[in-house]
This record gives structure tokens, sequence and C-alpha cells, in this order.
């Protein structure tokens, strides 16, 4: 199902488009990943989350390939995204949108709260990309480097999703967005540091961090979702695009990916936590709007 926005202009002032300026497709060099990658794959795939006890998965070029398969500029970039139908024609479009809004939400949620606040890059690529945290390749998936503050986005990733994962939707594509910038969040407030050196301290519990840190992003997504649907230049929601999100967020559950990839399902070795516990935490956010709602880490009892 399509989201219906308040408005139609997009600003790609906070995009960084790297697609057609990859590195190839070689393998993966990882600085150290800090276990924040929001919805990853990672069975499946070659790349397995980063180690989450490390330094962190840590201006648009001349050129960019879009999803148009035609290199652009900036300009040019803008222009078709805010085009008449951009949002219903471009997934790229249709995601800076929600970008911008995720950003316009959390500046005013932050100034209301006393907080500071500033926004991240969105990123596009394909194929491979350097990061702050590292060279990665694109079966990584969607993930949020914490050195950079930047989200990065490969779409392909999304149609596969969609294709093989069942996740369809509009808005099972603006969770993935949404769920990444929750990692950012938790950078800003100083959660992902914290996480970091608990991590260092308590090994054993090393993946039980990573998991209620993944189900806070969940959360986050899902307060985001209630207060961009309240916002006056916002996302018009109905529970049919909620329904998405939820089954999104199942459908990157650890159980589901392991079962599907033949192997064992296997709770010590999770990372993200399970396809319930990942539907009931966007369900959480969004039901209460209020990002203190969202402390997994108690519920866990960590």
């Amino acid at each position: 199902m399509g989201i219906e926005f308040d408005d139609d202009r997009v600003d790609v002032g906070g995009v960084d488009d790297r697609r057609g300026m990859g590195l190839g497709t070689g393998g993966l060099a990882i600085g150290g990943g800090a276990g924040v990658i929001g919805v990853v794959i990672y069975l499946v795939m070659t790349f397995l989350g980063g180690d989450p006890g490390g330094g962190g998965f840590t201006q648009l070029g001349a050129g960019s390939a879009s999803s148009t398969g035609k290199q652009e500029s900036r300009q040019e970039l803008s222009d078709r995204c805010n085009s008449d139908g951009a949002l219903d024609q471009y997934t790229d479009c249709r995601l800076i949108k929600v970008y911008d809004i995720a950003d316009t939400t959390w500046e005013d949620e932050f100034s209301q709260r006393g907080l500071d606040y500033h926004a991240p890059t969105l990123v596009f690529f394909d194929d491979a990309v350097s990061t702050g945290c590292g060279q990665a390749s694109s079966a990584v998936g969607p993930f949020y480097c914490p050195a950079g503050e930047e989200i990065y986005l490969d779409l392909d990733f999304l149609d596969q999703l969609q294709e093989e994962y069942g996740a369809e939707g509009e808005f099972a594509q603006a969770y993935i967005l949404a769920h990444e910038y929750g990692h950012h969040l938790q950078t800003l407030l100083g959660t992902e540091q914290q996480v970091r050196q608990a991590q260092q301290s308590n090994p054993e519990a090393e993946n039980e961090y990573s998991v209620a840190m993944e189900l806070q992003a969940d959360c986050y997504a899902g307060v985001w979702s209630k207060l961009a649907d309240q916002a006056k230049s916002g996302i018009d929601l109905t529970q049919a695009n909620i329904a998405e999100a939820q089954k999104a967020a199942q459908a990157v559950g650890d159980d589901r990916i392991q079962s599907r990839s033949g192997g064992e399902v296997d709770q010590d070795s999770w990372t993200h936590g399970s396809a319930e516990q990942r539907k009931k935490w966007f369900t959480t956010g969004y039901s209460a709007g209020d990002i203190d709602q969202c402390d997994t880490f108690s519920s866990m009892g960590l």
C-alpha cells in the first residue's frame, strides 16, 4: 500500500548519493562493527552484523546513478524528486521524503526535551561503499555508521525484502529507514557509546546488549510513526501502513532469518531479536508515541 504524504516537497540537502561511484564488488574490510546495523540478512549474506563490541559501523558527488539508471547531479536529483508524481514513481525520492520528515519530527521532539539534535546524512550506494566504520558491500543491507553519523541504503535490498521475505508495501520501506534513524538517536543520546562500553565490560552479555539496542531502534521507529502521523506536515497513516511495518519487523527477526537459511533457531546467537520481539517493540513505540517507553534494556534485565 502507498504512503499518503501531507505535501510532496522533497529536500535533498541531507543526501549523499554515491550510486555509480562504488568501490567494486570485493570483500569487506570492517573497522570493527558496532552491532548497530538495523536490517541485515546477516545469516544469508556474507556480512554478520559486525562485532557488537567494536568501534562502530562507523557531498553529493559530481555524478550519481539514480533509480532511473542515469547519472544525476544534486540539482537533477532535486528536480526529479520534486516533479509531479515522483513520490509514487521513485523509491529513492520517497525515502528521501521519509528522511526529511524524520529529521523534522526528531528535531521538534529533541527541542521540546531541551536536547541537542542534528540530522544524520542519508547515503545511497550500490555494490560497495567506504564508511567511517570500514568498507561494506551491498550484501550488508541498510545500516547506520555512528562514526560518520550516516545511514546507508542500497535500494536493491528493499526489493529483496519484498520479493523474498514478503515484507511488502511502501511503509515497510519507511520502517527500515526509521529504524536506522533510531540508531542515530542512540548516538545522539549516548546510548550507543554506553552499550559498547557495557559489551566490553561484560562480553558474555554482548549479544543481549545488541538485541536490546536493535529492539530500541524498532521502538523508536514506532514512536516516529506516531509523531509523524500527528504532525501537520508529515504522513497520514492507515492501519494497513502500520501492518506493513509490523510485517517487515517480523520478517527480519533472527528466528525467521535462521529458519529461512535452513539452520537451527539458536537464540544464543541472536543479535537483533525475534520476529515477535521486533513487532512488539515497534508496536509499543507506535502506541506510546514516547521514546521514554522504549527502555528495552531494563525489560531484558540489562
